[in-house]
């Protein structure tokens, strides 16, 4: 069984959502769950860090994780604007 672990970034971003988003990050997390390669892989400051885009009401949101075979780390959730300057914090 694959365990999902979410950071405090990620949980306090998801719970600014409205519940219309929520099912849209809902459904991108278990899509990363089964398949973790969909994202793109980040490389300098971020290397190992992997990035799933997506659609959410309308517009283009980003779901930034880790993983190994066991364990999907949900690390960060929003739109692009200061996505990566958060995610490095």
């Amino acid at each position: 069984m694959i365990e999902v672990c979410q950071s405090n970034g990620f949980r306090r971003a998801y719970k600014r959502l409205n519940p219309n988003q929520k099912a849209d990050v809902d459904d991108a997390v278990s899509a990363i769950v089964k398949d973790p390669t969909q994202g793109e892989a980040k490389k300098g400051d971020l290397d190992g860090v992997f990035v799933y885009k997506f659609q959410c009401v309308g517009s283009r949101f980003l779901l930034a994780y880790e993983y190994d075979p066991q364990t999907r780390w949900l690390l960060l959730v929003g739109a692009h604007e200061n996505f990566y300057r958060d995610l490095k914090r």
